[in-house]
């Protein structure tokens, strides 16, 4: 019977390779990458809408201690309040512009008493991979423009520290409001707002992300069409092996003997006696 060789254990190993490769491909690689263009796509309207719109004050946006979200992220807010110096954490181990660099996190008490984390933005690292010195907040009320951004979050959920190799200052692994308010035994809203270029208490001013599509549509594409190529590979090589003269069916119908020595000898001398004649 033809169909005896699907049975074979190296084709069955074979067919569980490339089906679970086509699996992969259709429900976790190519969905992975639709959903961070998706990501992607709302940064970039959310990035463009704040380009234009003018700034809101921050219960407007936000209201009753709302986190940033898709929607909201990148908005422009206006807030009025005090720099909480003391309760100020760096966030170590960041990127800016291909560069290593930490950005200081300052909690920042509003006039009517909420606490916000303000992003004072990025400074870079000195001979020792430590903190540059940077200037302080000031003092006093200060009213700030800010972008509203959503917290990071760490995987394994460490609080901040401080020790020798921090030289006793407070760093955190990630921008995290929740991070900072444990370190300050403070109670702040979820999220933090970003400061940009001539804020009061800005320091280097994060770069915004670039608005384009990026890669990922077109590399959900390909997973699609990895995992379809190997299924129509192994619909190919099926079909082949199920015609007359397959490998497979072949080797499996007229297996080959192997030749003992006598046999081999006698091949020999036959040959040999005819080169004589």
């Amino acid at each position: 019977m033809r169909l005896r060789f699907l049975l074979r254990p190296g084709w069955l190993a074979l067919t569980a390779v490339v089906f679970t490769f086509a699996v992969c491909c259709y429900t976790l690689l190519a969905p992975w990458q639709f959903s961070r263009n998706t990501e992607r796509e709302q940064q970039n309207s959310a990035l463009e809408a704040s380009f234009t719109a003018a700034p809101l004050p921050l219960a407007q946006l936000l209201p009753a201690e709302a986190a940033p979200g898709p929607r909201t992220e990148w908005h422009l807010v206006s807030i009025t309040g005090q720099y909480l110096p003391d309760k100020e954490v760096v966030a170590r181990l960041r990127t800016v512009q291909g560069e290593g660099a930490f950005e200081v996190l300052t909690p920042l008490r509003t006039t009517d008493g909420t606490v916000v984390l303000v992003d004072r933005g990025y400074v870079r690292l000195d001979s020792k991979s430590g903190v540059l010195p940077y200037a302080p907040p000031p003092a006093g009320t200060v009213q700030v423009t800010a972008r509203a951004r959503a917290d990071e979050t760490d995987p394994k959920n460490r609080d901040a520290f401080a020790d020798a190799s921090t030289g006793g200052q407070l760093q955190s692994y990630v921008v995290d409001s929740k991070v900072v308010a444990r370190a300050g035994k403070l109670d702040i809203r979820p999220g933090y707002f970003q400061l940009d270029t001539g804020q009061p208490g800005v320091l280097g001013a994060l770069p915004l992300p670039q608005t384009d599509s990026g890669p990922f549509l077109s590399y959900a594409l390909q997973w699609l069409a990895f995992g379809t190529m190997a299924l129509l590979g192994w619909l190919y090589f099926t079909v082949r092996e199920l015609k007359p003269g397959g490998a497979l069916t072949a080797s499996a119908e007229t297996p080959t003997r192997r030749k003992s020595v006598a046999e081999i000898l006698a091949e020999d001398e036959l040959a040999e006696s005819g080169h004589q004649k």
